[in-house]
């Protein structure tokens, strides 16, 4: 069918089993090939193409509230949802989000972008329903690898004590982006071989009760039967001891079996779990034969070969520069110990787990454990390395807090995608780890100007033995610069001072010291001598060459991307003021006080002012004659 027409789900409702696969196929092949233009996450979505077209059929979205986690996995949704014809744009700047969006649709009723939180979303609509008296179905869709989020089960702990009437569609493709792990995994991999037994239950009752005199009184006994019949078969039933009837397994990308399972959990009271078996990539075999995660999310790639298209970038990752120095000084220090919550593809930590499997752990989505692990670790004397993306991080900010900084052990946090990542949107942006961590004490927080400044201040934090210590870097590749054979350790706390001037100071760090640089040298040429600081610890604040900065009585203008609320630029307000530097003009640019959406970082730099002509007119804007002129 011409899937540009589609508008509504309502159409699946007259569909016949053999229309649904012939639909399936065709929306297969649209993402295949519209993915292979925009990049997306490929691997998600066309394992759950059967599961999500019998979703909509048998439920009726958007009363029924259909609950995607972390939402990667949404663009079969979104698809039959009438938004197809607007793929070529997706992930684009002001196109198509790549994750659920209640702006674009009635349909999307819950916006994520992190895992794990589709359970308690799902709690919180079901209650609303009850108590509003209503009759809509809720059906969360969440991932194994999700599963293993401590927010899911909790929520599973609620759900199952409450018997809240409840729907959820376990989808198992044994990964999150890379493979799983754990022991509730292992559990899974149980029931994955186990084979159907609600059905056996339910036969089992009926032929107790067709057995003449005794029947009755074995009967009324079916219960305990029946749950002794159930260990029979599965070994550790976690979801029915937790209150779920659970269904399944199933083939997820059978139509037959996914249409009487959900209509089967539809008719029954309380909370039903039905276990989906699916497989990530399903029908594009360079994404189903992935063993590690590669095809999670992709950029362009060639639909003919799977390979993908990548910009000519010789400068090394810089994920895999911070790792791989991580492991020439693993070498040297047995302490050094590396950690990851479900990113070791991501963080480039192959090759170590490789070198050193014995001290290397993933720990699956577990943000806030990985961090409190580390925290363990470090107080028996080991140097760990916590891996984790800023938007993750986010995730974990009581326990850096309450179980690193306060006592002040000596974790390395090594904070990826630090700064706009692009495609992957507000949900996704690394802008808030300095406000949220600049305010804890013990705490050191820098960033290099490119990676050969990256690998001493990696070398730096092993070196250190004060406290925890953390290291963002941004998403994306170096700048190819020459690298120093040897390394050197950084003083905490110092600056470094970039380029001469005498009339205005530009204070800024990382991504940002380009466009700052090619904005001073612009106001050279228009006689405006601007000094460039690289201000590459933000805490603590090199308070002597700030002080010699503010006491010209220059302007000064601190240069970040980050949110502005909390950030760099505060802190140098703040030194300004407890100092009594009050007749210095202190201005800051950096990410303004709102959630920032998809689209490449330079779009996203232009939009909200952060670039090198916008540095030149802020700066001018901050010159005494200009203000006189004007």
């Amino acid at each position: 069918m011409d899937l540009l027409s589609i508008k509504d789900p309502s159409f699946l409702k007259t569909m016949n089993k053999e229309e649904l696969q012939q639909l399936s196929e065709e929306v297969r092949a649209f993402l295949i090939e519209k993915l292979s233009w925009t990049g997306g996450h490929i691997g998600p979505n066309l394992g759950v193409v059967e599961l999500t077209i019998a979703l909509h059929k048998c439920f009726d979205s958007p009363k029924d509230k259909i609950i995607w986690d972390v939402g990667h996995q949404s663009y079969v949704h979104k698809i039959l949802t009438g938004r197809a014809d607007q793929f070529e744009s997706l992930r684009q700047y002001k196109g198509l989000c790549g994750f659920p969006k209640m702006s674009e649709s009635e349909h999307d009723v819950w916006e994520t972008g992190h895992s794990s939180t589709s359970l308690s979303a799902a709690m919180g609509m079901a209650i609303a329903r009850d108590v509003k008296k209503e009759d809509a179905h809720v059906i969360p869709v969440i991932g194994d690898g999700a599963l293993t989020g401590g927010m899911a089960l909790e929520a599973l702990n609620h759900i199952g004590d409450s018997q809240t009437n409840m729907t959820v569609i376990l989808n198992d493709n044994e990964m999150s982006i890379a493979p799983n792990v754990g022991a509730l995994n292992n559990v899974l991999g149980k029931l994955r071989t186990a084979g159907k037994y609600q059905w056996v239950k339910d036969e089992l009752e009926y032929l107790l009760k067709k057995i003449p005199a005794v029947g009755g009184k074995l009967a009324s006994t079916a219960e305990r039967v029946k749950d002794s019949l159930k260990y029979l078969l599965v070994s550790g039933m976690f979801f029915e001891e937790l209150g779920f009837t659970y269904l399944g397994p199933i083939d997820g990308h059978n139509f037959d079996e996914l249409l009487e399972n959900i209509q089967y959990a539809k008719k029954m009271d309380g909370p039903v779990l039905l276990h989906v078996i699916t497989k990530k990539g399903k029908g594009f075999s360079p994404a189903e034969d992935d063993k590690v995660g590669t095809w999670h999310g992709t950029g362009p790639y060639k639909t003919e070969t799977g390979d993908l298209i990548k910009p000519v970038n010789t400068a090394p990752a810089w994920s895999a520069l911070v790792s791989e120095t991580v492991r020439k000084l693993a070498r040297e220090d047995q302490r050094i110990v590396a950690i990851t919550p479900a990113m070791p593809v991501g963080s480039k930590l192959e090759k170590f787990a490789e070198e050193f499997p014995d001290r290397m752990f993933d720990v699956g989505i577990a943000e806030q454990h990985a961090t409190t692990m580390a925290a363990g670790l470090a107080t028996q004397g080991m140097k760990p390395f916590l891996a984790i993306y800023s938007t993750f991080l986010q995730r974990a900010y009581d326990q850096v807090l309450h179980d690193i900084c306060r006592q002040n052990l000596n974790v390395f946090i090594g904070i990826d995608r630090a700064g706009l990542v692009g495609a992957d949107g507000e949900t996704h942006q690394g802008v808030f780890d300095i406000a949220f961590l600049r305010s804890l004490p013990n705490m050191v927080i820098m960033m290099p100007k490119d990676e050969n400044e990256g690998q001493h201040m990696v070398y730096t934090a092993n070196q250190y033995d004060d406290g925890p210590i953390a290291m963002r870097f941004p998403r994306g590749n170096g700048y190819g610069v020459p690298m120093d054979e040897k390394y050197k350790k950084i003083p905490i706390g110092s600056w470094e001072l970039l380029k001469e001037g005498s009339t205005a100071t530009i204070l800024t760090f990382g991504t940002t010291i380009p466009m700052s640089m090619e904005a001073a040298y612009q106001l050279e040429k228009q006689g405006v001598s601007v000094q460039v600081i690289n201000a590459r610890f933000i805490k603590p604040l090199d308070e002597g060459m700030l002080e010699k900065v503010l006491s010209t009585g220059g302007p000064v203008l601190t240069v970040e991307e980050a949110v502005l609320e909390g950030g760099f630029g505060s802190a140098v307000l703040e030194f300004a003021h407890d100092h009594g530097y009050s007749n210095t003009t202190i201005e800051r640019m950096g990410i303004p006080d709102r959630f920032i959406e998809h689209g490449s970082v330079k779009e996203l730099w232009n939009e909200i002012g952060l670039t090198s002509d916008q540095i030149i007119n802020k700066i001018n804007s901050m010159l005494p004659a200009k203000k006189k002129r004007a």
